[in-house]
This record gives C-alpha cells, sequence and structure tokens, in this order.
C-alpha cells in the first residue's frame, strides 16, 4: 500500500479496538495510526479523516487490496476537476460461487444507482466535511448516505459521482465461511423490514460487530 501512494499523499489507518497487530503493522508501513474506541464504522472513518490533511480522501477497509490501476484512475478524476467522488466496483476473494450473482447484482445496482460500497469510497475533502462526513446514527448503510450526500452536494456544483469499473475493488470473502446462509439471509431479512431501526442498531447487526473471525 504504502509504495501505491501518490506524491504528497498520506496512509492513515484508524484503529477501532482490533485485536491483533494491526497498529503495530500499520505504523512499521509508515502510517498515522488513529484510535477510535467506539465501534462503530462511520466513526472509525471519519476519525481518519479528521487527521488527513489532503484534499481528496480515500476510505478503503483493511481487509482489502487497493490495485494501482485502481488508484491511477482516482487520479485522473481528482486532477480533472470534475467529479467530487465515487466508488469502484467490487469483488471477493475466495468466495463460494453462490455468492457470485450477489455480488454481481450488487455491482449492477452500483453502477446504476452510482453509489459506493463501502469497501471502496473517494471524495473531495470538502465536500466530505460539508456534509457531515459519514453518519455516525447508522452502524451500516453509512457509505449509501454518503453517497447521496456527496450526490446532491456536486449537483450544485455541476460534478459527477462515478463508479471506477476498470478494475475491480477486492476484499476478503472471509464472512461468507464465518457465516451460514441462514444467518446472512435473517440479517438481510431484518434490514429489508425495518432498514432504519436495524442500521441504526449495532446489536442487529452481528456481521459487522460480533467480533467473529
Amino acid at each position: 500500500m504504502k509504495a501505491c501512494l501518490p506524491p504528497g499523499g498520506e496512509l492513515i489507518v484508524c484503529d477501532n479496538n482490533s485485536t491483533d497487530a494491526t497498529p503495530r503493522i500499520a505504523e512499521e508501513e509508515g502510517a498515522a495510526v488513529m484510535f477510535e474506541p467506539h465501534n462503530q464504522i462511520s466513526r472509525a472513518r471519519n476519525a481518519g479523516a479528521r487527521a488527513a490533511a489532503g484534499d481528496w480522501l480515500l476510505f478503503i477497509d483493511a481487509d482489502s487490496v487497493l490495485h494501482p490501476g485502481t488508484l491511477e484512475d482516482l487520479l485522473l478524476c481528482a486532477k480533472a476537476g470534475r467529479v467530487v467522488g465515487g466508488g469502484c466496483l467490487v469483488a471477493l476473494d475466495r468466495v463460494p460461487k453462490r455468492y457470485i450473482p450477489v455480488v454481481e447484482s450488487w455491482n449492477l445496482c452500483s453502477r446504476f444507482f452510482r453509489v459506493a460500497a463501502g469497501s471502496f469510497v473517494f471524495c473531495r475533502a470538502d465536500a466530505f466535511r460539508e456534509v457531515g462526513g459519514f453518519s455516525e446514527e447508522l452502524y451500516a448503510g453509512e457509505e449509501l448516505e454518503l453517497s447521496r450526500a456527496l450526490k446532491r452536494w456536486g449537483r450544485r456544483k455541476g460534478l459527477d459521482f462515478v463508479i471506477l469499473t476498470r478494475h475491480p475493488h477486492v476484499s476478503s470473502g472471509r464472512k461468507a465461511y464465518l457465516y451460514t446462509g441462514r444467518e446472512m439471509l435473517g440479517i438481510l431479512w431484518r434490514a429489508l423490514s425495518s432498514p432504519l431501526r436495524v442500521l441504526r442498531a449495532r446489536e442487529m447487526l452481528p456481521l459487522f460487530y460480533d467480533g467473529r473471525r
């Protein structure tokens, strides 16, 4: 990751109560390490953003791999000055074949509705701060809310929100093995039945917060 950084770029890792060697490894690789004590994806991402000094922000998950070509595409977007931000098509490594249609369906929706996946979100820093960053009322789905907010901000200034397509952003598919299909469907059913209530309740989102490894 360090080798991928453009001139003047900075690498920030937010430690959100990790139980492994992530902070030590990140520091050894030259990253600035921030600590967020409250277990929440939004708060962790916002903590990292507060420490950033650049004009653009890129949020990726620790269990994902940034392709150099994707970073090149992002930098071209930034230099062109025509976008407020965006996302990227995604893929999962070592995922069972039954999950491939799910990933493909998400990518189709991401391109059509222009919404970013949480594992890869980039945007102008000024836009991020003006819209209030990731919503800390949400324990999941915060990237969808941010995508909508950034698109509204961008429309007022004639800027697009784009989805990069040349290189999918690859994340770990381990949760497909850690959770049964019944557990996955149960979480999805609850979220679809009462999205606001579920997305605001950490205890109803074990997929993200129960610490299963």
